[in-house]
Formats: structure tokens, C-alpha cells, sequence
């Protein structure tokens, strides 16, 4: 495909702060790849180089934050020739590519969810997509329709369901006064704990436990936006252990 004009939308969601959406690339030096990057969403997209590899056509934008949140997210990528409004969620991004090109030149197959092994270092660092899409259109074609429908040829659908399975996790809110208390393991040497937390206020404490026979105690808080760990042993020189990040 050579395209002056693209438009491409779809949803998601995921639990995973990494993952390819979709890609496609040319002959020409042309890409477009949609992804999850530390939980952001990232467009790198390149309409060519020319033969001296002179024009350096590659352009990256990053838009949103906390994708991995397991809610759905609407993307919507609308170009006309070197003019892109990206938009996430309804909040539009505009913005023009590097370079001296205006078409898309695709001769190679799109992939959704992943990118083929081309032997290149960038495909193999990168991760594929875990979770769900829906609404997957592509300048006019509903590629979720047209895969489920298997019209879709040539193509190579990997193991997908067309469901969207939830993951089977509870949450649990806090509001400024609440706690939850569990009982203690006792005669226990190890203590080990692990937890997803996410919240906008930038102090409070997570988690808080007193060891047996007057020990010690272990705290784990917030404190100006940084998680910190102190343990105090009673019957230790060193009584206090602190560590934050």
C-alpha cells in the first residue's frame, strides 16, 4: 500500500506496561509502529529515506500515562500526508513528521499484537501485545470482523480468542481512615510480602507489622511520592534498616 491519507483506531486494554499494538514497515525505509512503553503510549512512525539516506525522516511521539490500569483506552492515529493528529482517550495530540516525504509505503504485511522476527535488533527487544483489543479499523477495513470472519488473506492468526477474558483479581480502596488487619504467621523466619498499589496522594503508609517477642517491626510508606522500607530490629547493632525508591 502507498497511502497519502491513513486513518487507524481501535481499543485496548491490558494489564502489561509493555507491548507491540500494531506495525508495519517497507522497502523504502518506511515504518509505522504503534506500542506500550513503560506504560505510555509511543507512535514512531518514518514515510522514507532517500537514497543517499540524507533525510532523516524518523519521528517519535509519547502520549498518556498508567496505560496498564486493565481499562479500556481509545486510540484513534489520522494522517494526511506529513500532518498527524494522534488521539488517546480524546485528548488530541497534533503534530508533523521529520523528513521531505508525504506517503506511506507499506509493502509488507501489518501485524496487530506483534511484530514478525525480521532479524533486526529492534524487533526482537520488543514484546507483544497481552490483552484485549476491540474495534480494530484500519482506512476503512474492520480488521476485527474481517479476522474473526477469517476473510482476512493472506494472514497468520497466532493463538487469539475472540473473548476477552478478565483477570481474576480483587481490588480493595482505602480512603483516609480504613485499614486491613490479617493475623500474623507465627514461628515463621520469613517474612515476604507483595502488592499492586496505585494512588495520587503522595504520602501515607502500606503496610505496617510488628515482629514477634518484641523484635521488631517492619513499615513499608509513602513519603513525598517515594516508597520507603524501614525495618527496626530490636537485638540488632545496626537497629534500623532504611531503603527507598
Amino acid at each position: 500500500m502507498k497511502t497519502l491519507k491513513d486513518v487507524i483506531s481501535l481499543k485496548f486494554k491490558t494489564s502489561e506496561s509493555e507491548g507491540v499494538i500494531f506495525h508495519g514497515e517497507g522497502q523504502q525505509g518506511d515504518y509505522i509502529t504503534l506500542e506500550l512503553k513503560k506504560a505510555k503510549l509511543v507512535l514512531n512512525l518514518n514515510l522514507g529515506i532517500n537514497q543517499l539516506g540524507s533525510i532523516f525522516g524518523h519521528t517519535s511521539v509519547t502520549t498518556g500515562s498508567l496505560l496498564d490500569d486493565h481499562h479500556w483506552h481509545s486510540i484513534i492515529i489520522e494522517r494526511h500526508g506529513r500532518n498527524i493528529n494522534l488521539t488517546l482517550d480524546r485528548h488530541m495530540q497534533h503534530f508533523r513528521t521529520n523528513g521531505e516525504f508525504d506517503y506511506l509505503d507499506l509493502d509488507y504485511e501489518i501485524t496487530f499484537g506483534g511484530m514478525p522476527f525480521s532479524g533486526k535488533p529492534s524487533s526482537n527487544s520488543r514484546k507483544n501485545f497481552k490483552g484485549c483489543m476491540e474495534s480494530i479499523n484500519y482506512n476503512g477495513n474492520n480488521i476485527t470482523d474481517l479476522a474473526k470472519r477469517k476473510k482476512l488473506e493472506p494472514s497468520n492468526v497466532g493463538n487469539l480468542s475472540f473473548s476477552c477474558v478478565e483477570p481474576h483479581t480483587v481490588p480493595v480502596f482505602f480512603n483516609a481512615t480504613s485499614y486491613l488487619e490479617v493475623p500474623g504467621r507465627p514461628s515463621q523466619d520469613l517474612f515476604s510480602v507483595s502488592f499492586l498499589f496505585r494512588t495520587w496522594n503522595p504520602s501515607g503508609l502500606l503496610l505496617f507489622s510488628n515482629f514477634a517477642e518484641d523484635l521488631g517491626n517492619v513499615e513499608i510508606d509513602i513519603n513525598e511520592g517515594k516508597v520507603s522500607v524501614h525495618i527496626n530490629v530490636s537485638q540488632a547493632k545496626k537497629n534500623r534498616i532504611d531503603i527507598s525508591s
